[in-house]
């Protein structure tokens, strides 16, 4: 039986049997190599993923396809500067770096393949999976629906870390309470969180829904490399936001109201208003108006 790994690489023993640690050689062998990853690290704790991996590129040649994966993450980064965490081995934290042959004004797909990528492992494991633009993972079940994980791309330099949270095994009472400062007067909640076991998925066991993740991320990045057309249907056919009502709260404090109608082609989110007039969004954060 492997033991969890620590940050430094000491092995340490765990006690939690229903949380058990992730078999770091097992992925190895199942996920690096040709075709696959280019080496995969499993820490014990951090900060978050996505600062550890760009810490390291800023420091060494960090190989393209290199994946980190944390036990406990404990300052998580959101979007707009959010931060989260979730209790050891109850989820998933998961970065990994890139230094992507396209040119920089195509790099902004690749959050969004990320998270077409997770609602792939999802489907998988039998849960209805979709995604809220521009990174929210959300399930409508079979169980309790609501945002199981999220995702975020950095970027320095040449190189991206594109992040992604899932919430694998929480009970209901070590989840955070949904976002705050999303609704507006008559609008809906903000979605509430939710994790795989709670949502009726047909495994829990973080190992299979790691392994699922990084072969599907594998095979979008490579679609995504070799046909950008594919990538953005796939994003449309997963993205519940389009063609619903939406409220889009703006990074400077408008806020726009009107149908998502589109993705253009930079992926940003095109909202028509009542009055006609269709404006592309880079960053926002959107409120369904009604059930999607």
């Amino acid at each position: 039986m492997e033991e969890a790994v620590d940050r430094a690489g000491a092995q340490r023993p765990w006690t939690d049997l229903e949380r058990p640690p992730l078999r770091v050689l097992a992925l190895r062998r199942a996920l690096v190599g040709p075709g696959g990853w280019a080496a995969l690290d499993v820490v014990a704790r951090t900060g978050s993923t996505n600062a550890d991996l760009l810490e390291r590129a800023a420091r060494e040649d960090v190989p393209d396809g290199t994946v980190l994966v944390a036990e406990h993450q404990d300052a998580g980064r959101g979007r707009l500067g959010r931060t989260w965490s979730s209790p050891p081995r109850a989820g998933l934290a998961v970065s990994v770096l890139l230094r992507p042959a396209a040119a920089p004004e195509r790099w902004s797909w690749l959050p969004l393949l990320t998270g077409v990528a997770v609602v792939d492992a999802l489907g998988a494991l039998g849960v209805d999976a979709g995604l809220k633009w521009p990174n929210d993972v959300l399930v409508a079940g079979p169980g309790r629906p609501g945002k199981v994980g999220g995702v975020l791309a950095e970027v320095r330099g040449g190189a991206v870390v594109l992040g992604a949270g899932v919430n694998v095994g929480q009970r209901e009472q070590e989840l955070p309470p949904a976002a705050p400062g999303l609704s507006a007067p008559g609008a809906p909640a903000p979605v509430p969180p939710t994790s795989l076991v709670l949502a009726g998925a047909r495994s829990t066991d973080r190992d299979t829904v790691l392994r699922r993740y990084l072969r599907a991320l594998r095979t979008r990045l490579d679609e995504w490399a070799a046909d950008p057309g594919a990538t953005a249907a796939a994003y449309r056919a997963a993205c519940r936001t389009l063609g619903a009502p939406v409220r889009a709260h703006l990074p400077g404090g408008d806020v726009l109201t009107g149908t998502a109608e589109d993705v253009d082609g930079t992926g940003r989110l095109v909202v028509r208003t009542s009055g006609g007039a269709a404006t592309s969004l880079a960053a926002a954060d959107v409120v369904h108006l009604r059930g999607v």
